[in-house]
């Protein structure tokens, strides 16, 4: 007896997935816990596990196509037998996908589409921007699809996880109104989804698909800006003495451990110790019982700039690590977040968060807040700057610090008493060392 296996609930929030890479094929057998699929989710790239032992009957969806949690992803049954097919207007089909491919003429400049008719036909292939309808849960495609298609979202019954109306119900809303139509009456003509042309007015665009990291990041930071009281403050640290410890210590360190060892790592043990005298940026705002909750635990996230995105591994019980802790922890989180192996349980539970933009080469930034963290700071380049020091002007290294804080959780004046501390820590590594 053939099972449904649905996606899977992976928590933290997860609605949603790409099927990146079938690790299977329509009739292989399978054992229980194989590896079904490679998905991306907005956290990481996982892959989905098998149920059960048996033949693969039917993979219900497209590498590149989008799922959501409780969705079929494939049929499972008994060696021998046959799949009992997902009718055709069920299976969900991405609206550009469902087209033939446009015919094209190639020059000089590349790949054009064929011109359409008429200036009217032209007009008809942009898509307009679609409204989202106050109590109506449908994603942009899905609104898309109902407006060409004639239908009122608010009169179908979502099927979807919370309600949420999905392809196949506007579908089935359609397919139900024809059906009761009376005998006699005019089929109304098949509506096609308009084409998104690869122009606009000025010349020629590129399309690219807000999925993944990239989506999740953009959703993110919207949220942030929209729920926070955002303030940028900076302040600059001579790190000359920091600067020349690491210099003596990075070669031993790559000897006798194999570990690269950077500045985050200090910068990690300046920023907990700055973090323990100063515990309201350590803490987050809980906005239904009207309270700033305190974190007693330093689980610190660094901003790692993947190929996909943004990601944010967080290290965990930063306080109870060495410098060489650390730097181990920080390659083995870069590594994994830079091939999306990381695991999802490394991207949760930070209570401050670290960006780094000094590795480009950035001086200053206003990063934004990690919500629904309190604070954010972030480093820049270490430059030779010329600074006045007992009476002479001298040629010190300096890093540059920005400070983003939640201007509701804490003050200016609160929020300046921590970058002092955290300067201080910074200029003194020999501080940073003692507190292991």
């Amino acid at each position: 007896m053939s099972i449904e296996f649905k996606f899977p609930d992976l928590g933290e929030g997860i609605a949603e997935g790409e099927i990146k890479k079938w690790l299977v094929k329509e009739g292989d057998l399978i054992e229980a816990d194989q590896s079904l699929a490679e998905v991306e989710t907005d956290k990481a790239v996982v892959e989905i596990p098998s149920p059960t032992a048996g033949k693969v009957l039917e993979l219900r969806y497209s590498e590149g196509e989008m799922v959501l949690v409780g969705e079929v992803l494939a049929v499972i049954g008994e060696e021998g037998e046959a799949a009992s097919k997902k009718p055709p207007e069920e299976k969900k089909v991405e609206p550009e996908k469902a087209l033939p491919e446009e015919k094209t003429s190639v020059s000089v400049v590349g790949e054009l589409p064929e011109a359409p008719e008429d200036e009217e036909e032209a007009k008809e292939e942009i898509v307009e921007e679609h409204e989202v309808a106050e109590g109506i849960q449908a994603m942009p495609k899905v609104r898309k699809m109902a407006k060409e298609m004639g239908v009122d979202l608010s009169t179908i019954k979502g099927t979807g996880k919370e309600g949420r109306i999905l392809e196949k119900d506007v579908k089935a809303a359609v397919k139900t109104e024809r059906e009761n139509e009376e005998p006699g009456a005019k089929e109304a003509p098949e509506v096609k989804p308009k084409k998104v042309p690869k122009f606009d007015i000025y010349g020629w665009v590129d399309r690219v698909h807000l999925r993944g990291v990239r989506r999740t990041t953009a959703k993110r930071m919207v949220e942030s800006q929209l729920r926070t009281a955002p303030v940028t403050s900076t302040e600059m640290a001579d790190v000359t003495n920091l600067v020349e410890l690491r210099q003596r210590e990075k070669a031993s360190v790559m000897e006798t451990r194999g570990v690269k060892l950077t500045y985050m790592p200090f910068i990690i043990k300046a920023v907990v110790e700055a973090l323990k005298e100063h515990p309201y940026l350590n803490a987050m705002m809980d906005e239904d019982n009207q309270e700033i909750i305190l974190k007693k635990y330093y689980n610190i996230g660094i901003a790692v700039a993947a190929e996909e995105g943004l990601i944010v591994p967080v290290i965990k019980g930063a306080d109870q690590k060495s410098i060489f802790e650390l730097a181990e922890e920080m390659q083995r989180l870069v590594e994994a977040a830079n091939n999306r192996t990381i695991d999802i349980a490394d991207l949760k539970g930070g209570t401050f968060t670290i960006t780094n933009y000094g590795v480009f080469g950035g001086m200053y930034g206003t990063p934004i807040i990690n919500y629904p963290e309190a604070a954010i700071i972030g480093t820049g380049s270490i430059r030779d700057t010329p600074l006045v020091k007992d009476g002479k002007v001298m040629i010190r290294k300096v890093m540059h610090l920005s400070l983003t804080f939640d201007h509701r959780v804490l003050d200016g004046a609160e929020a300046q008493r921590f970058l002092n501390t955290l300067v201080r820590y910074l200029e003194d590594p020999e501080l940073i060392l003692m507190s292991v």
